[in-house]
């Protein structure tokens, strides 16, 4: 792997965003017909390699209800609005009109409301009620404090998910959630995540999870990297977990854990340079907050900017492009990427000569920074 010296005392490993990378088409292609974007997540089986990001501006329980029914996971975020109000909608609106300089301090205090488990209960019952996947996050502190209220109300998947997730971590004033031991006694398959290293994916692989998500998550609305120092390169994060995966594969004697992608996939070409950096599925926030029925009006923020002493993300505009239908299926208007995103992957699929998303993963890459 090459490094470039930074300074005499320091030398840093070079990586690589999904802006410096392109697809690049071999000898083959493909009927668009005959390509196919599903795929198996442990036991259900789902047309579209998408999930929505458990975030608030993103995915309510009535745009989980769409995505799993248009063939993807709606994953609610079960320590946001939704298990905090009875009705958030007048929340939403207020954070939509804050002011720009006020917009932190507005969502620290909205967020000061306490998590009601019975609401907890609730949200889940409705997205079972519709028929589709039930998908609920969790923070690493939230998972050990509330993982029994969540189970019993019958999540089908459990997200636990924070900005970095590892299975060692060290705590002399208090009992960390050990996952290990978490993950087996639930009865459920676990997506764990963030990580944004081949070692700690693969310790997180060998702490049971079914899925890990590759990256810190947050994208247009994280501030990660300008108020703690820390940045992870998607591209080249999702190339190191896809090897975990691989040498897990092989360590464990086949047990196949999924690798999604969590960051910084705005647009179809994202979308597709992640999966064929080898992500089997993709976390989608800001491509569903574009949704004309995502719950932020056309804003966008993550459980970092809520964050009550340390702030590590923001609200952002980021407007509205269409349907979550028209987001996923098009008809798109425009050549923007924001809409028709599984056209644009079986666009990509069909001209790289690959049936599926399995196969995609083996796509030639070139770095075109």
């Amino acid at each position: 792997m090459s490094e470039v010296e930074i300074g005499r005392g320091k030398r840093a490993r070079r990586a690589y965003t999904l802006d410096d990378i392109a697809v690049v088409p071999s000898r083959r292609t493909r009927d668009m017909q005959e390509v196919s974007t599903s795929w198996q997540f442990d036991a259900y089986h789902l047309d579209i390699p998408v999930l929505s990001a458990p975030m608030d501006s993103v995915t309510s329980p009535a745009t989980a209800v769409q995505i799993g029914k248009l063939g993807g996971v709606g994953v609610l975020d079960l320590e946001g609005l939704w298990t905090r109000y009875e009705d958030p909608e007048p929340l939403l609106d207020r954070i939509a009109g804050l002011e720009k300089d006020e917009a932190t301090a507005g969502l620290q205090q909205i967020y000061a409301e306490p998590i009601k488990p019975e609401l907890i209960t609730r949200r889940l019952a409705e997205i079972r009620d519709a028929g589709v996947p039930v998908a609920g996050a969790l923070s690493p502190g939230g998972a050990q404090a509330m993982w029994r209220t969540v189970t019993d109300a019958g999540v089908d998947i459990f997200v636990i998910r924070g900005t970095t997730v590892s299975a060692e971590h060290v705590s002399a004033t208090r009992e960390p959630l050990n996952l290990k031991r978490f993950i087996y006694e639930l009865d459920v398959p676990v997506i764990v995540g963030g990580a944004v290293t081949y070692t700690g994916a693969l310790h997180l692989m060998r702490t049971g999870a079914a899925g890990v998500l590759a990256g810190y998550g947050g994208g247009a609305s994280s501030a990660n990297r300008r108020t703690v120092g820390i940045a992870a390169p998607m591209a080249t994060t999702i190339a190191d977990i896809a090897a975990a995966r691989r040498d897990y594969l092989d360590e464990s004697s086949g047990r196949y854990v999924h690798v999604i992608a969590d960051g910084s996939v705005g647009n179809s070409g994202d979308l597709v340079k992640a999966i064929a950096c080898g992500a089997d599925a993709v976390m989608l926030g800001t491509a569903f907050a574009r949704a004309k029925e995502a719950p932020g009006r056309g804003w966008h923020w993550g459980a970092e900017a809520r964050h009550s002493r340390l702030p590590r993300g923001e609200r952002v505009r980021v407007g509205t492009a269409g349907s979550i239908e028209k987001i996923l299926f098009g008809p798109s208007t425009s050549a923007k990427g924001q809409t028709n995103l599984m056209g644009a992957l079986r666009h990509a699929m069909a001209a790289n000569g690959y049936s599926d998303v399995k196969e995609f993963q083996r796509a030639n890459i070139v770095v075109t920074a």
